[in-house]
């Protein structure tokens, strides 16, 4: 059985810098911890509001750390610096907007400004990525509503079989 690589990308300018401590990333990583019981290991990036090399970053996390899914926290709300949705439309073949849909949805529910986030997610190859907002507690609200489907998509676009802790995440998969 081979070993998924999951990206984990920080989008940051003052994590990046070292003048900020990166909440976002380790709370994807404990989330994936909790909730991914197959063989799995991340392939972590904490880097700057750039589109260019949140791009660069995206397209080496898929075509060269074969990563089947990536993660990407910060950037997604309407500021001038916030790019992680246009980078992943950039290196994307199809777009997937269903998982902003309902990560903004669930967000909604909880704080009237989540009108303002632009989650996202597309397909690159075999991968998977997914925008979510920067806030630790935003993570894992998002992740909880999307992730069901996640291990699904990854079988459609031909990745590794992504098994979950079924006490915590139960992974959607039609009826054969």
């Amino acid at each position: 059985m081979s070993i998924a690589r999951i990206g984990i990308v920080t989008v940051s300018d003052r994590a990046s810098r070292g003048e900020y401590e990166d909440r976002g990333g380790p709370a994807i990583l404990a989330y994936m911890q909790e909730v991914v019981t197959s063989p799995w290991e991340p392939v972590a990036r904490v880097i700057a509001d750039e589109q260019a090399l949140i791009e660069r970053t995206l397209i080496e996390l898929v075509d060269v750390e074969r990563c089947c899914l990536v993660v990407t926290t910060g950037g997604t709300g309407p500021a001038r610096r916030d790019v992680p949705p246009e980078a992943t439309e950039a290196v994307c073949e199809k777009m997937m907007p269903g998982f902003g849909e309902l990560m903004r949805k669930v967000s909604l529910e909880k704080v009237p400004t989540a009108i303002l986030s632009r989650q996202t997610a597309g397909i690159r190859g075999g991968a998977l990525i997914v925008n979510l907002p920067g806030q630790p507690k935003a993570i894992g609200e998002c992740l909880d509503a999307v992730f069901p489907a996640i291990p699904y998509c990854i079988d459609l676009i031909e990745g590794p079989f992504l098994t979950t802790n079924e006490a915590r995440i139960k992974a959607f998969r039609p009826k054969k």
